[in-house]
């Protein structure tokens, strides 16, 4: 006789019929207005990409892109219909996210943090001038290249 109490209904898991998605998604009905071909973000960027468009530069599935905007990893905007625009320089964040995970074993939250601090070294070196940053980067180069690791 087991001492461990069911839940109500006998059931041994959690209630499998809920789901908790990662960000609300508005899909526009077919033959409405606001379609993807029509509707784009205009906030200053020239061309947006689409959510399939930067999977398939990146070469990830749809849905791991998804969640890199729901974590904040990605800038995004929605349209009117509820689509997903990216802006051109996406994949190669994406390429970026996959190093920080791939070469320091870091999860997605910290990833988050580390590009933070990674873009704000960048905006105080393009405001010194950028004096330091090829020295500093040189070193970095000739650090790693003697190890045979690779440097974000």
């Amino acid at each position: 006789m087991s001492t461990r109490s069911q839940p109500e209904g006998g059931a041994s898991r959690p209630d499998a019929s809920r789901r908790y998605p990662l960000a609300p998604v508005r899909r526009p009905r077919r033959g409405t207005v606001g379609a993807r071909s029509e509707a784009q973000p205009r906030f200053g960027v020239a061309t947006w990409l689409t959510l399939e468009t930067v999977a398939d530069q990146a070469g990830l599935h749809p849905e791991l892109v998804r969640r890199f905007a729901a974590l904040s990893l990605l800038d995004t905007s929605r349209d009117a219909a509820g689509t997903l625009w990216f802006p051109p320089d996406t994949p190669a964040t994406i390429a970026r996210i996959q190093r920080l995970r791939a070469g320091l074993c870091l999860n997605y939250a910290a990833i988050g943090l580390v590009l933070d601090l990674l873009d704000r070294i960048d905006a105080l070196e393009s405001a010194l001038g950028g004096s330091t940053a090829p020295r500093v980067r040189s070193a970095l180069e000739a650090s790693n290249a003697r190890s045979g690791r690779l440097w974000t």
